[in-house]
């Protein structure tokens, strides 16, 4: 299962909207074959496992065909034991069920690390598995399973993506000085530490402040990945200017509290859509806009905001984990901070959160945190 795991990470770029999941079939304590799921529309990750035995050993398959009639040929997979990152589907997406090609294939055993939090799986592929007479475990693993689908477990059972709020700051907790100046408070070790989390997730949030203040891009640089996240603006009075780099490579969602068709024309002919998500106070209503992220099959977000967005994310409860990186300087008492939310008068009201990862990325601390 470990190995499954190992082959499902391979998947940490591509997949979305998909989970992440790896196989490996064994019999007699030798791998047959193994397999992960690579992009959506792609065979999954027990298809590719079953093809490799079928072709007679471990070699890469050439993409494209999705019979399942052309999987485990000769038998070679009957009696073996598929060890497998999520439950096998049970229902026809894209491609078949992955559950009706195991059994085609005559494995003997499934050893499943988690159950599909998917609806139209949740168990009724193990289920299926069980009916025909075919040994089923699940569990093994468990926890380092749900960390690397983390995302598309939000989508499922909340119907909205797992949310990252990623903060550099000063070892006094400044974000950027009095005037807006950030660049660079980390080093560049960390900001290509960052870029890996950037890399990973469907979407990355900003705020029309960040956009006016940095011109930022946000785009995945410095890793190899064939796509680049969804952009993701908030902007209440539809500010933003055509001109802004954010907008120069298309793939760009921008949120409003205001109706103006002219304006949303002339950015939708620049490739971004707008979509009109109000509040009662007039601001964009952000448990609204993850839910529509939801929809659109966003498993994971980061936000890379001010101080206002970032305090208007932790109020409304929006923020699942944080990454924090720590700069070794001082900026001082005038400088920005991380987020603007209500004045505390007792500790007992503090923001509890609990440390998952702490560590050093050259000059800077990195930590990474969750909320108890």
């Amino acid at each position: 299962m470990a190995r499954a795991l190992q082959l499902a990470a391979r998947g940490l770029y591509t997949t979305t909207p998909n989970p992440r999941v790896g196989c490996v079939l064994v019999r007699d304590g030798t791998i047959l074959g193994e397999g992960w799921h690579e992009k959506a529309g792609g065979p999954h990750a027990e298809i590719v496992a079953l093809r490799k035995v079928g072709a007679g050993g471990n070699q890469d398959v050439p993409p494209g065909a999705d019979s399942h009639r052309k999987v485990g040929a000769g038998g070679t997979a009957r009696g073996a034991t598929a060890y497998v990152t999520l439950e096998p589907c049970s229902h026809h997406g894209r491609t078949p069920p992955c559950a009706d090609a195991l059994i085609e294939a005559g494995v003997s055993r499934v050893v499943a690390a988690m159950q599909d939090p998917n609806p139209l799986v949740a168990g009724q592929g193990l289920e299926k598995l069980r009916a025909a007479g075919i040994e089923v475990a699940c569990g093994l693993l468990a926890d380092e399973a749900r960390e690397l689908n983390i995302g598309f477990i939000s989508r499922m059972t909340r119907g909205r993506p797992w949310l990252r709020l990623k903060v550099a700051m000063s070892l006094d907790g400044k974000t950027a000085l009095a005037n807006g100046t950030s660049q660079w408070i980390t080093g560049p070790d960390a900001r290509r530490h960052a870029h890996g989390w950037r890399a990973r997730s469907c979407a990355l949030l900003t705020g029309i402040g960040t956009v006016k203040d940095d011109d930022p891009r946000l785009t995945v640089r410095d890793i190899d990945t064939p796509r680049q996240p969804l952009k993701v603006v908030v902007d209440s009075r539809l500010e933003i200017s055509p001109g802004a780099a954010i907008l120069e490579s298309g793939h760009c969602l921008i949120a409003c509290a205001v109706e103006n068709a002219a304006k949303a024309a002339r950015l939708a002919a620049l490739g971004a859509e707008v979509v009109v998500l109000p509040n009662a106070q007039g601001k964009v209503d952000l448990a609204a806009l993850m839910q529509e992220l939801g929809r659109r099959g966003i498993n994971e977000v980061m936000a890379e905001a001010g101080l206002k967005l970032n305090g208007s994310l932790l109020r409304e409860g929006l923020v699942d984990e944080l990454l924090i990186y720590q700069a070794p300087l001082l900026l001082g008492d005038a400088a920005r901070g991380m987020a603007d939310f209500a004045h505390l008068t007792e500790l007992s009201a503090a923001k509890r959160l609990q440390i998952v990862e702490c560590r050093c990325v050259s000059a800077d601390f990195f930590i990474r945190a969750r909320f108890a």
